[in-house]
């Protein structure tokens, strides 16, 4: 169906009110109608994320039916008890996300498939967590987890707590596909269904269990307690368990930032909840100067990314994913190497854009590295394929965008987890007179200066798509030589599955297809080019190791001038 005839359905049909005026007031926007109505919001293994609005490109009841009743197909061919095991439906404090929850589970049930709705917005990790513990078949989350407050999202997760895999995703895509009218999509009242047991409320009981969960990771009792800790969870998610957590820990100066704990999907207090942005700490830092505390944790809406301020003299430094990640992995190896607990078996897993200092840092333990694709669901993957095997036991995963996963009683990144674990290295380096800058400087000093960056350039609406499949066609079709004067010596292609070096011979690449190059420098800086799967952004990241900050800090510099 074209542009025009699908906006004079949506005209025709019994919209919401907000949606009906929404249309209303485009209807002479040649441009608005033809961004909101050129494709339906697109759904891959990241699932769907979008803005709020009327029409088939934008999140509302409507396009939430229809990728519930693909995930109902999807269950119902995969058996009578796939449908009885049911799933579990949590959600963030967006906007709608309440609403859309409860849609899914009024789609599932009217295709007799049971879903456990929690009752409160509790996090993505939770959530995975939830999916295992009451072995359902699948799990959704409502999110869009550090996007602007415009946006919401609907992620599937598979019954071993992980984000669907590309097969389960696109075995839901045909599902959608068949739909001929979105407006026809059954649906059953909430009532009706928790007489039919077909809807089940989750309550503080899997609180509790999650909870318990979280304190198997205390496992370091030399450390300060009296340290002082701000925490903001950005409006989000996270309040509960991390507030909780800190506080079953055993940390006495847990400070809250106020005007952040209120669990709004407006995020009145930032413009973009997103602990990667150093905005999103100014209260954060405003109430540490105001208690003299020494580290800084923020979670997004969704509770699975977390970031880290530390106090540096009179003010915060804020850490990067890839430096916390080396932080915890050190802290992590470590801990276990003293405990006796560290496995001669043991891996790391990390993505091809996360720094190569964790590389060189479980290589000094003793622990191989496993490198996947981005998105932690490949994580999740090799953790599946580790347990099934026996080849390796999983120590830990992180990827550069401030997700990591320490434990895996869940499956996905987790910010409450790390939250935790955070605070007690933190409380144990205080214990030796250093804070994690300090530790993490020690961390250079061994295995040297390695730098990262992102650039990220947005594209948006229908030209954007083009224009970044442009850009990546031609990074593939011509190759750069070199970036800042220094020759690429491997270019390797995700999508073929095949590396190139400089002399013309090739070797496979044992990871999924998909569409990344990475470019791998002669003195081992490399260069990655992505578009991101959940925004209209092409991403590129750059990665140096060097004897000094300085030095690094300048090749990165000079590497960032090509985009």
């Amino acid at each position: 169906m074209v542009v025009k005839e699908l906006f004079y359905q949506w005209q025709e049909v019994a919209l919401p009110d907000y949606l009906a005026e929404e249309l209303e007031l485009i209807v002479l926007d040649e441009a608005a109608i033809e961004d909101r109505f050129y494709q339906y919001v697109s759904f891959g293994t990241g699932g769907m994320r979008g803005v709020l609005g009327a029409g088939t490109n934008r999140m509302n009841i409507f396009t939430i039916r229809r990728v519930a009743q693909g995930l109902a197909q999807y269950i119902a061919a995969n058996g009578e008890e796939a449908k009885q095991r049911g799933v579990v439906i949590a959600y963030d404090t967006r906007h709608f996300s309440h609403e859309f929850a409860y849609e899914t589970a009024r789609v599932l049930g009217a295709n007799g498939i049971k879903a456990y709705v929690y009752k409160e917005a509790r996090p993505t990790p939770q959530l995975s967590f939830t999916v295992r513990e009451l072995n359902a078949y699948a799990g959704v989350v409502i999110t869009a987890s550090h996007n602007p407050k415009q946006y919401n999202g609907f992620k599937v997760y598979g019954e071993d707590g992980a984000q669907l895999v590309p097969s389960g995703a696109n075995a839901i895509i045909q599902h959608m596909n068949e739909i001929e009218d979105i407006f026809n999509i059954a649906v059953a009242e909430t009532d009706q269904l928790e007489k039919m047991n077909l809807l089940q409320w989750i309550l503080t009981d899997l609180d509790e269990k999650f909870m318990a969960q979280l304190l198997t990771l205390k496992n370091n009792d030399a450390i300060d307690y009296n340290m002082k800790l701000v925490y903001t969870p950005l409006h989000g998610a996270g309040l509960v368990p991390v507030v909780e957590g800190l506080q079953q820990f055993g940390f006495k100066e847990v400070h809250l930032v106020s005007e952040q704990a209120v669990q709004d999907g407006a995020f009145p207090t930032l413009a973009y909840p997103n602990p990667e942005e150093a905005a999103a700490f100014s209260m954060a830092i405003e109430l540490g100067k105001q208690v003299g505390a020494d580290l800084l944790l923020a979670t997004d809406p969704d509770a699975d990314r977390l970031g880290v301020a530390v106090r540096n003299g009179d003010n915060y430094e804020l850490l990067t994913g890839n430096q916390l990640g080396a932080l915890l992995l050190h802290y992590i190896l470590k801990t276990k190497q003293e405990n006796g607990t560290l496995p001669t078996n043991g891996a790391m897993l990390k993505t091809i854009v996360t720094s190569e200092l964790g590389t060189a840092i479980a290589a000094h333990f003793d622990v191989e590295t496993v490198n996947t694709l981005t998105g932690f669901k490949y994580i999740a993957e090799k953790i599946a394929e580790f347990e099934a095997t026996g080849s390796h036991t999983y120590v830990f995963g992180y990827e550069e965008s401030y997700g990591y996963l320490i434990e895996t009683f869940a499956r996905d990144k987790d910010a409450v987890q790390v939250a935790l674990k955070v605070a007690e290295m933190a409380a144990y380096y205080a214990t030796l007179g250093k804070t994690l800058l300090h530790a993490l400087n020690d961390i250079y000093e061994q295995f040297g200066y390695y730098q990262e960056a992102l650039i990220s350039k947005t594209f948006e609406g229908k030209d954007g798509q083009e224009q970044m499949k442009d850009i990546l066609n031609d990074y593939r079709m011509n190759p750069p030589k070199a970036f800042a004067g220094i020759v690429v010596a491997r270019v390797e292609d995700y999508l073929t599955g095949m590396a190139t070096m400089t002399d013309g011979t090739k070797e496979s690449i044992q990871l999924p297809k998909e569409n990344v190059l990475k470019f791998i420098l002669e003195d081992g800086s490399w260069v990655t080019v992505r578009p991101s799967g959940t925004e209209p952004k092409c991403k590129f990241y750059v990665g140096v190791k060097q004897t000094s900050l300085e030095s690094a800090q300048q090749l990165i510099d000079e590497l960032k001038m090509a985009f």
